[in-house]
């Protein structure tokens, strides 16, 4: 188990960035991406449910959008952890509606430093998160790490579109359209959000290309590991097996 670490830089960047936005974070993320961000995490849900898991945990679940679909579509409790606890406080709120308590808890956790036994879950899922942590590859294998030997993981973030003209249309999109409709729709917390993720994206995949993000799958001990590049290339979904 891993012992308690101090929050990075990162990790403060990512709390201050999302604190202002769970009142309509899950409707303007739709919105936003045009209905793409439900799309990618159905596939997403589909690898982890496929295993028929009985524990699952969710890092980054920020408002609980997967944990809940999780649930739904499975009989597993699913225990979700994030950062934010404004994210969390929506999250609980929707768990509740949804008629979830039984089933899905969420608490404040940092993925790179897990409070978890090793081998305590039956199936692991995250979304948006690489991006914000100082070393991915040591946060794969913390997230492998509470994994059992044979269990599924998937994750899902925003991706950059390798061809050329599509590439062209989501540089537009991200630069210009996306900063102005964040403000039209959410004022100045999602201008914010607007402006920050098109050059955060193109930055993270500089340093960390899809392939090197696969090996650190691999390096943390998944096997099998696998990218779906969806939309155009506008999100990716991955998804491994614990050897």
């Amino acid at each position: 188990m891993a012992g308690p670490q101090a929050a990075g830089a990162e990790n403060a960047f990512a709390a201050d960035l999302f604190e202002p936005l769970p009142a309509r974070y899950d409707m303007l993320a739709e919105l936003l991406s045009f209905g793409q961000n439900r799309r990618w995490r159905l596939e997403l849900v589909g690898h982890i449910t496929a295993t028929s898991p009985r524990t699952v945990l969710d890092v980054a679940t920020g408002t609980a959008g997967i944990a809940i679909e999780i649930a739904t579509r499975s009989r597993a409790d699913v225990t979700g952890v994030d950062i934010s606890k404004p994210m969390l406080q929506r999250g609980r709120e929707r768990v509740h509606a949804s008629g979830l308590d039984s089933r899905v808890t969420l608490e404040v956790g940092r993925a790179e430093a897990l409070r978890f036994p090793d081998e305590s879950f039956d199936a692991v899922s995250f979304t948006y998160l690489l991006r914000y942590v100082a070393d991915p590859a040591a946060t794969m294998k913390e997230l492998a790490r509470v994994l059992r030997p044979g269990g599924a993981m998937a994750s899902l973030d925003f991706f950059v579109p390798r061809d050329v003209a599509w590439r062209a249309a989501w540089r537009a999109y991200t630069r210009l359209a996306l900063p102005a409709m964040g403000f039209a729709l959410g004022g100045r917390p999602w201008w914010r959000v607007g402006t920050f993720l098109g050059p955060n994206i193109e930055a993270h995949y500089s340093r960390w290309p899809l392939e090197r993000i696969k090996e650190a799958w691999s390096e943390a001990g998944m096997v099998d590991v696998h990218a779906r590049p969806m939309s155009l290339g506008g999100g990716v979904v991955m998804w491994g097996t614990k050897a």
